[in-house]
């Protein structure tokens, strides 16, 4: 098509971006000074420990797989870690001797999905959810470390989760989720098996990121019940009464260029707390970006706060106290900050860089950052997006090529976080435009809502006028964009291609839907009921299903198109990419690239690397 691709004078291949490193998910050992984290420095998350910042790390496990959360015991030097096989999300159970080494196999039901609930508080025992029995319910599982075999002490009818111990062992919460916008909170008493229904609700209402209090009479968590936005809630253990603690507002971002939609609403997204220190870290999303508050309980609803820590400027979570509640560990990432971990002061709020994720030889001052911009839709609304502009691209023409990366869920958020795949793209000389079509969360529940079964197409039109947006922008070239995305928003690919042909140079589907029908009917058991909830169900809405599917209109696709795949995915089957592969193909340039050892996503380094030249050789051949 047009004129080549702007370049910088020294460009650096795919695999020195995809070789920058992540480290997260932290875990503070049962004497304070040893934190566990996960980091991909072999090309897949591992278990990696540390006891001073910026130490020369100990790896511990070295596995081909990922491991995808550690979790250490509060009593000994051992952390329990969870890893699937080829990405197929069947979690199995292990125990880690950080001392000398020694794994211990703790599950061993490899058709299963085992999802963690945590230690007891005397690291005899922890709880998780899984749904061995049956494959479409999870029930709650209590064992001990030492025994090889589960205690099954709820039976479950639903999606169930453990929410964690109370502060005597005794109890664990239980969260149902109906959907991803519809949750339940129980509180179930382990010896007797008796089950208390706290939240009974109608309508959709979302009960997460729950934790006990100190006394065990209370249970501090986020919710939307009776608001728009989520709020920093206490439930009563007992009698189910909810109490606000904070709202899901901000008045100190209100004037701030960033704030809206949601005229300074915004989410209070997750809450941790220390039940011995009464020690509290609690965030908001504030338009994408983390504001994260520390502070302690004086009373079952006042927090007295402390100082704000000095994180980089994007996202932060995945929060971690120490025993005594004096420092907690958080994972942060910027626009052009690598995923690292961080160490805070709960009290004065002084952060301190623990880790030192590798960022592939590349310096960090070659990394772009984003501008948060909005462009206003079909219907008047205004849609939020990020924008990143190529070092050296001239507003004295417009032969600036874009993509067009379309996030997941579709519950999902696209956030100013580390992305090395848009920061090759970027130093490659091409524009890279996020949008946060309706649907997207973080900008309260109506806002969420406004895609839901039959309005569906109306977020593919977002799209269509964020793609107008940038037609209007003094660098774009018109007529070399391309639309990205993966899973849901592999789905949002093919629809915007097949319902605006005309706007695409290119399109990149990575494990994206194609067929609501065949994807329902062949999605794993265990999530085929939340997802129709938000798509819509085989029995009652089977004929939209199919007149929204891009693979019933995909004779309207006028661009090249790449799909990928994984043939171990368990939420959108293979098949999806084969079907709308084979068809495109008739009558438009398809490749196509299937990972036989990889799930939803790619995870393995090789693969990756294989996966995003790919993608690159493929754009620069057409675009």
């Amino acid at each position: 098509m047009a004129s080549a691709v702007i370049r910088r004078h020294v460009t650096y291949e795919f695999e020195r971006y995809l070789s920058v490193r992540s480290a997260y998910g932290a875990s503070f050992g049962p004497e304070g000074e040893r934190l566990s984290f996960l980091m991909d420095t072999t090309g897949v998350p591992q278990v990696w420990t540390l006891d001073s910042p910026l130490a020369w790390p100990d790896q511990h496990t070295f596995y081909d797989e990922r491991v995808t959360f550690a979790s250490f015991s509060p009593e000994r030097p051992e952390l329990v870690f969870g890893m699937d096989e080829g990405g197929n999300e069947r979690q199995q159970l292990f125990r880690l001797d950080v001392e000398d080494g020694t794994i211990t196999p703790l599950t061993d039901a490899p058709e299963a999905k085992h999802r963690w609930g945590g230690w007891s508080s005397d690291g005899e025992r922890f709880a998780f959810a899984s749904n061995r029995r049956d494959e479409s319910v999870f029930d709650v599982y209590v064992q001990g470390r030492d025994d090889e075999e589960a205690e099954r002490v709820l039976e479950g009818d639903g999606w169930l989760e453990v929410g964690g111990w109370s502060p005597d062992d005794s109890r664990l919460i239980v969260t149902e989720a109906s959907s991803s916008f519809d949750q339940d909170v129980y509180v179930l008493e382990i010896e007797s098996g008796e089950l208390t229904h706290l939240t009974p609700h109608e309508g959709n209402v979302r009960f997460r990121s729950t934790n006990w209090g100190p006394d065990g009479r209370g249970i501090y968590l986020v919710t939307d019940r009776d608001a728009d936005t989520l709020y920093l809630a206490r439930l009563d253990a007992e009698t189910g009464e909810i109490d606000v603690v904070e709202e899901g507002s901000d008045e100190r971002s209100s004037s701030d260029s960033r704030a809206s939609p949601g005229d300074g609403e915004w989410n209070v997204d997750g809450v941790r707390l220390d039940e011995e220190s009464g020690r509290v870290v609690y965030s908001r999303n504030v338009d994408g970006y983390t504001e994260l508050t520390s502070g302690e309980l004086a009373g079952e609803t006042t927090i007295h706060e402390f100082s704000a820590p000095d994180l980089p400027e994007g996202v932060a979570g995945g929060v971690s106290f120490d025993p005594d509640g004096e420092r907690f560990a958080v994972s942060a990432t910027g626009d052009v900050e690598n995923t690292n971990v961080y160490v805070v002061e709960t009290e004065t709020g002084q952060t301190e860089r623990w880790t030192n994720a590798a960022t592939g030889g590349i310096p960090r001052e070659r990394f772009s950052g984003s501008e948060l911009v909005r462009f206003e839709s079909f219907d008047g609304l205004e849609v939020p997006a990020y924008l990143s502009i190529p070092a050296g691209a001239s507003e004295e023409n417009d032969e600036t090529p874009a993509i067009v990366d379309i996030h997941g869920g579709p519950e999902s958020q696209r956030r100013p976080s580390f992305h090395p795949v848009k920061q090759y793209f970027l130093d490659r000389g091409y524009a890279y435009f996020e949008p946060n079509v309706r649907g997207s969360s973080g900008y309260g529940r109506e806002y969420t809502h406004l895609d839901d079964v039959e309005k569906r197409m109306d977020s593919v039109a977002d799209i269509e006028a964020g793609v107008e947006w940038l037609h209007d922008h003094p660098l774009v070239d018109d007529d070399r964009i391309v639309a990205m995305g993966g899973s849901y928003g592999g789905f949002m690919v093919l629809a915007a291609m097949t319902e605006y042909p005309e706007l695409w140079a290119a399109g990149i589907d990575v494990v994206g839907i194609a067929n609501f029908v065949t994807f329902l009917e062949n999605t794993g058991d265990w999530r085929r009921e939340l997802r129709e909830a938000e798509y819509g169900s085989l029995e009652e809405d089977r004929e939209f299903l199919e007149s929204i599917s891009p693979i019933n209109t995909v004779d309207r696709i006028e661009a090249p198109l790449f799909v990928l795949h994984g043939a171990n995915d368990p939420r959108v089957p293979v098949g999806e990419a084969e079907q709308i592969a084979d068809r495109a193909a008739e009558h438009v340039p398809v490749e196509t690239l299937i990972f036989e050892d990889e799930g939803h996503g790619f995870t393995k380094l090789e693969n990756r690397i294989e996966a995003y030249t790919r993608i690159a050789d493929f754009l620069d051949r057409h675009v």
